[in-house]
C-alpha cells in the first residue's frame, strides 16, 4: 500500500469509476498566485469565469480552497494557464511560483 502524497486528494471519477488525484490548493496559494500575476480579484473573476462575490467570499477564509469543487478547479486551471505552478506540501511547505518561461 502506498502512502498518500500530502497536498493531493483522491477523488473517484463518476464516469469511469477510477480514482484520480487532484492537487488541493489553499486560499493563501491563490492569493500568492494572484500577486505573482499582479491580478486583482476582479481580474481573477474575469479570467476564471467565477463571480467576483464568490472570489471575495473564498478569499475571506483561510485553509484549503472551499466552495464547490468545480469552482476551485476553475480557479486553479486559470492560474496555471496564466503561468503559475502550484507546489504541494512536501515537507518544505506548500507554495506557488511562476513557471519557467519557454522563451530564452
Amino acid at each position: 500500500m502506498v502512502a498518500p502524497v500530502s497536498g493531493l486528494c483522491d477523488i473517484k471519477n463518476i464516469n469511469t469509476g477510477l480514482n484520480m488525484s487532484i492537487l488541493k490548493i489553499s486560499i493563501r496559494q491563490v492569493k500568492a498566485a494572484r500577486a505573482l500575476l499582479a491580478w486583482s480579484q476582479e481580474d481573477m473573476a474575469r479570467e476564471s469565469g467565477v463571480s467576483l462575490p464568490t472570489i471575495r467570499r473564498l478569499e475571506a477564509q483561510d485553509g484549503d480552497i472551499g466552495g464547490r469543487p468545480e469552482t476551485g478547479e476553475k480557479i486553479r486551471v486559470t492560474l496555471e494557464a496564466a503561468g503559475v505552478e502550484f507546489i504541494p506540501e512536501n515537507g518544505g511547505g506548500a507554495g506557488v511560483r511562476l513557471k519557467k518561461s519557454a522563451v530564452t
